[in-house]
């Protein structure tokens, strides 16, 4: 295999350029002489980095290897190989290097007795680069976005690795939660959904780890805990960016070591859990904001997976519609499909179907939202007024919304207020206490 050396800079360092031939269909990386997370990475298409850092695609603990020491890239002449400023260097057959192409069976030295392998993966292994299907576990949808998101899920079948769901509400995080255990070697064990923003604060250490019988005030009966009831299985913990910051230590510790340890209980416990979570927010945000803990972030997002919402593929609102007018027993005529595919969709999949159940249930579709929300922004123009702090504003909003719903959930259920909070997706108790807060008792 032949390349030019070419001049080294200042610090000696040199950059050897390698032509390597046709880049491989699939990679898998695999390092000598330390421990990584995880035990090797499959390198298809997109570029990885290697590291001790906790944001690494593939951590390596060694003392000698940098927080960020290293990017691999397939191109088209074969695998690219970047030093990002090591401290003791990246080395291709004894020579130092800041850039290499290289071809697979490839090893490079990150340090003295670490090395870095480039093996091919069998075919049994890859994956095809653009699915072809309309559906994949319960999802549907014929747009680029979602064809290129069942690619992926695709990808990550019999993994165990941690996935963290980005998107808007309503777009269908849950459902990708729950193909992603169902492709896993994990599906004939327990699945269990806890959301994390439908709890009273106090309540999610219980939901989360249990309690133990007398652990506090009303706790009359043992219970185990959602990680517990996952043990062996999948545990989707939805809206994660809700979790309060006193309750995260006792998440990063389970998800490092798989011990749970129930409130009131002497001594912990040990599961075996894959822990996929979702957000509606932006967490690199709310880690700036300082409500959401780094290491837990870098934990949970080893795979991304965003959500696009329904008002940028709306490719797949007929398809959509479609299969929920099936649930619902019902054919759309083309024109009310051509009605539905002009919508905007703020509620994204989640709204679709509720309007495809409302034509099922009245023979004709309800007002477009766009039209009562064009409303709601005149009313809020009349209230904000910059001169008044965001957070004193937004909250006086805020809580007059949670009025008006609160009391629109308690007439609808004639004042019952488990029911209420069982239409609301809140805690029973948390309800009780925004009633209380508001005046609403």
């Amino acid at each position: 295999m032949g390349g030019r050396r070419n001049k080294p800079h200042d610090d000696e360092t040199e950059v050897i350029i390698l032509k390597a031939g046709a880049a491989p269909v699939a990679t898998r990386l695999r390092v000598i002489g330390a421990s990584t997370m995880p035990s090797e990475l499959a390198l298809a298409e997109d570029s990885v980095v290697i590291g001790t850092s906790g944001a690494a695609d593939l951590v390596v603990t060694h003392p000698n290897v940098s927080r960020r020491h290293l990017k691999l890239t397939v191109s088209a002449d074969g695998i690219t190989a970047e030093d990002l400023g090591s401290s003791n260097g990246t080395y291709y057959l004894g020579q130092r290097i800041e850039r290499v192409v290289l071809a697979v069976g490839s090893r490079l030295q990150l340090a003295d007795d670490v090395e870095l392998l480039l093996e091919p993966l069998s075919g049994a292994y890859r994956a095809p680069s653009t699915f072809e299907g309309t559906s994949y576990r319960g999802l549907v949808g014929v747009s680029s976005s979602m064809r290129e998101l069942f690619t992926r899920l695709e990808k990550l079948e019999r993994s165990d690795v941690t996935v963290l769901i980005t998107g808007e509400s309503g777009v269908g995080k849950e459902l990708v939660a729950r193909a992603l255990h169902d492709g896993s070697e994990r599906r004939n064990h327990p699945y269990v959904a806890l959301n994390c923003g439908a709890l009273a604060p106090e309540a999610i250490a219980s939901e989360l780890f249990g309690h133990k019988k007398g652990a506090f005030t009303g706790a009359t009966d043992a219970r185990p805990g959602a990680f517990v009831s996952a043990n062996g299985g999948t545990l989707f913990l939805d809206e994660i960016g809700e979790l309060p910051l006193t309750l995260q230590p006792m998440l990063l510790r389970a998800l490092e070591s798989g011990e749970v340890r129930a409130l009131g209980a002497d001594r912990s416990s040990l599961v075996d859990v894959r822990v996929i979570a979702a957000t509606n927010r932006d967490l690199k945000d709310e880690i700036e904001a300082g409500r959401f803990r780094q290491d837990i972030y870098f934990r949970l997002a080893i795979v991304q997976l965003a959500v696009a919402p329904l008002r940028e593929r709306i490719d797949d609102v007929p398809i959509l519609a479609e299969h929920f007018a099936r649930t619902e027993g019902i054919d759309l005529p083309p024109a009310v499909l051509e009605a539905l595919k002009a919508r905007s969709y703020p509620g994204n999949v989640r709204e679709l179907r509720n309007t495809v159940q409302a034509f099922a249930a009245l023979g004709e579709l309800p007002a477009d939202p766009r039209t009562d929300n064009a409303a709601l922004r005149r009313a809020l123009r009349g209230l904000i007024d910059p001169r008044l702090p965001f957070a004193e504003q937004k909250d006086r909003i805020v809580d007059e919304f949670s009025r008006l719903y609160l009391t629109a959930a308690l007439e609808q259920t004639g004042g019952n207020q488990a029911e209420a909070a069982r239409l609301a997706g809140l805690d029973r108790t948390y309800l009780g206490r925004l009633l209380t807060r508001l005046g609403l008792k």
